[in-house]
């Protein structure tokens, strides 16, 4: 029965530290990851992104444009004070994949794009970097 309360008492102290890993200055536990708009909308915007470029052949990623955000992107979630093992965990997540390829694919819809039809895709990525969305800003039109 001891070692069933020392494991008991090691999962509360593990549970305990996760929490206050995952509180901000403030006290406040952070809410997760995808629930900070900027975070949200920047990986969403490079997932649209990412599938434009790989479905029109005359539409290629901002390589460092990209890295460079991507870059920005860890280190605000940083300084939000969230941990490098919060943020792995969040961009490995198959949940929160999931949850962004149905927006994706929603957004894809929305704007007329069909699976299999590489015109669709390359019009709605030269929409975007004509409108100068953060879309747009990550993907370049090859003439």
């Amino acid at each position: 029965m001891g070692g069933g309360i020392r494991h008991m008492a090691g999962m509360v102290l593990a549970t305990l530290i996760a929490v206050a890993t995952a509180t901000a200055a403030t006290g406040a536990p952070l809410p997760p990851l995808r629930e900070d708009p900027h975070v949200w909308n920047s990986l969403f915007a490079a997932a649209v992104g990412d599938e434009i470029r790989r479905n029109c052949p005359t539409i290629s990623a901002r390589l460092f444009r990209a890295i460079r955000a991507m870059g920005a992107l860890e280190s605000y979630a940083r300084d939000q004070g969230y941990s490098d093992a919060q943020i792995e965990a969040f961009l490995d997540s198959d949940e929160e994949r999931a949850l962004m390829r149905r927006a994706r694919d929603a957004y894809l819809d929305k704007h007329g794009v069909r699976s299999g039809d590489a015109e669709s895709y390359c019009r709605l990525g030269r929409e975007e970097i004509a409108r100068n969305t953060l879309t747009g800003s990550l993907l370049r039109e090859s003439k």
